[in-house]
């Protein structure tokens, strides 16, 4: 990413807004929302934080919590690196750059790829994982979410090499051994994206006292939608003060089960009722997507590198991440006007 005039007038009122945080957190989120909404330009920056500015008019909602949580327990460098890479590389000038390649190339381009990591040959793969991430970011993608199951010291290079791009690691609680945390800890671009269960609260409380930033994520089918719908997983998980509670459903979980948690995660979030922001994996990406580009483009690739549309398996093979370039993958099959096929 350039570091264009823009960029830097941009860092230099977060970095400011983050001071102003640290010293009167729910003031300095009222003021770096009201500043993002004078200096956005484009349609997603705009419609987000004139969201966010009437969100925040709510003395009680739960988010000013949530603000105090992140910035009282978070290293202010890693909050402005993480939140200049996403919000600025990633939703302002990437998006950006991916609009006027979605022109010029006729086909759909989405602004995060989820990735999930083949760890146990990832000596073998990092090549391909790395020339993937660069074509990404030609792209204007500076997004990524891996998962990485428990096997997690191995992606730790990917991110290193890419310090324009936020990461969302995707990982289960055995894998985040104290080695490993001092070392995730060196990449401010990072952020960790924690498996809920009974151990969770220790590793969050871990990565809290390290100074990371972390979010939980939930695996459901149709047996976790009355806790989902009630809000008792949601009070659960917030006593941990995650940034985000990302839901993720099961292979098998049925479709209206689906429909009914993203209804109940975008009122939840209208209503401001948790002080973690929950985020429906599938369909929240898709609409960040529509935002930006217009039509909604939602893929993932599985450990084998294959393209996937939404959360089902992949229907073919010749779209591999290891043998095609990222660029050539999305123009034979995510064109503009058409419908995506895999």
């Amino acid at each position: 990413m350039e570091n264009s005039m823009s960029r830097f007038l941009v860092g230099s009122i977060v970095k400011r807004a983050l001071k102003e945080m640290k010293e009167n957190p729910d003031r300095g989120i009222r003021n770096l929302v009201d500043m993002a909404l004078q200096f956005s330009d484009g349609r997603f920056q705009k419609d987000f934080f004139a969201m966010a500015q009437t969100m925040l008019q709510n003395e009680n909602s739960a988010y000013y919590q949530l603000v105090r949580d992140v910035v009282t327990h978070s290293d202010a460098e890693r909050l402005y690196t993480f939140g200049m890479n996403l919000g600025y590389n990633g939703c302002t000038a990437g998006a950006q750059r991916i609009r006027e390649n979605e022109e010029n190339l006729g086909c759909n381009i989405p602004w995060t790829v989820p990735i999930q990591v083949n760890t146990d040959n990832f000596a073998d793969n990092e090549p391909k994982y790395q020339a993937a991430i660069c074509s990404g970011e030609r792209l204007g993608i500076y997004s990524w979410m891996l998962f990485c199951g428990s096997q997690l010291q191995c992606v730790l290079p990917l991110v290193k090499a890419h310090p324009d791009s936020a990461f969302f690691l995707f990982c289960e609680p055995e894998g985040l051994t104290s080695e490993f945390l001092d070392e995730a800890g060196e990449s401010y671009n990072l952020m960790l994206v924690i498996r809920y269960d009974e151990e969770a609260g220790d590793l969050c409380s871990q990565a809290r006292d390290l100074g990371l930033l972390y979010s939980a994520w939930v695996s459901y089918g149709g047996k976790d939608l009355e806790s989902i719908e009630n809000g008792d997983l949601f009070y659960s998980i917030q006593q941990f003060s995650p940034a985000f509670t990302v839901l993720l459903p099961e292979r098998s979980c049925p479709d209206v089960i689906s429909q009914r948690v993203c209804q109940t995660v975008q009122q939840a979030r209208k209503e401001q009722r948790y002080h973690t922001m929950l985020w429906d994996l599938w369909g929240d990406i898709s609409t960040v997507d529509q935002i930006i580009s217009g039509d909604a483009c939602c893929v993932f690739f599985d450990r084998d590198g294959n393209l996937c549309a939404g959360s089902g398996p992949a229907k073919s093979g010749h779209h591999n991440l290891f043998q095609n370039d990222l660029k050539d993958i999305f123009m034979s099959v995510c064109p503009k006007k058409g419908r995506l096929s895999v």
